[in-house]
């Protein structure tokens, strides 16, 4: 097992249990006392967990707090590609879509370096990057303005003016959580505006979410899951969250990683 992978999987059993133990991980990963301590400092440091005596235990996450783009971006890497790689598959040439921030959408743009004569109109920083660095003649960036969140998204008045003047054949739409009663979810108030009207300027709306954004909330609800026309999620889902938004979505994807 490569040292992310098995990172990721510390972040799940702390996510699942509420803490661990190093003595336990020592014993499940086969690995050293040293190499299980520095995995919990590294993920410490990008506040995915909190280091205890002998453990550590889950990060007090609130509905308000915001990841950076960078902590976010070292999780469920395997994943995000799975479920990017699947959306790149919905793209066709020609057509004008919209891209939100978050570490999936932003996986999604490298998948789409091969799709010709695309408009793409993003309000994420990273996204537009990706774009950037391509170069691609046939493929037009909008970047909307606004003020920069730790997720590198822009936001706000501007962005928001900026997007309700365009139109969009498809919205790619990376979310913090999903639930049955809140729908799609940020914790960032300006973002959630935002990328509401992200929704309304797009005529289809596909939502990308690995499995661990499932029963988390944040403070601002996107759209409601009925909303979505296509959801696409890994194969890592719980059982009733697949049976739950299977009913409520109108397509529901389960991206399989790649084969090694």
């Amino acid at each position: 097992m490569l040292a992310q992978q098995r990172q990721q999987a510390i972040v799940d059993l702390v996510r699942q249990h509420g803490a661990v133990r190093v003595s336990d991980l020592v014993h499940r990963f086969g690995v050293s006392d040293m190499t299980i301590r520095r995995d919990l400092e590294l993920l410490a440091e990008h506040d995915l967990l909190v280091k205890v005596h002998g453990g550590a235990t889950a990060a007090d996450a609130s509905s308000t707090e915001e990841p950076g783009f960078a902590a976010k971006s070292t999780v469920q890497q395997e994943e995000k590609d799975a479920i990017a790689r699947a959306a790149a598959g919905l793209v066709q040439p020609g057509t004008a879509i919209a891209i939100s921030a978050g570490t999936t959408t932003w996986t999604l743009a490298h998948h789409l370096a091969e799709v010709p004569e695309l408009t793409i109109v993003t309000n994420s920083l990273q996204v537009a990057e990706v774009f950037h660095r391509l170069g691609r003649a046939d493929q037009t960036v909008v970047l909307t303005g606004g003020v920069r969140t730790p997720s590198d998204a822009l936001v706000g008045p501007v962005a928001t003016s900026a997007i309700r003047s365009l139109n969009v054949d498809v919205l790619f739409l990376g979310v913090h959580g999903m639930s049955t009663h809140a729908g799609f979810t940020t914790p960032n108030l300006l973002e959630a505006e935002t990328d509401r009207a992200l929704v309304a300027a797009a005529r289809r709306l596909i939502v990308l979410a690995d499995h661990t954004k499932w029963g988390t909330i944040g403070i601002s609800t996107i759209a409601q899951l009925d909303d979505a026309d296509v959801l696409v999620s890994d194969q890592r889902l719980d059982p009733v969250a697949r049976e739950v938004l299977a009913g409520r979505v109108g397509e529901l994807i389960m991206a399989e990683r790649e084969a090694a």
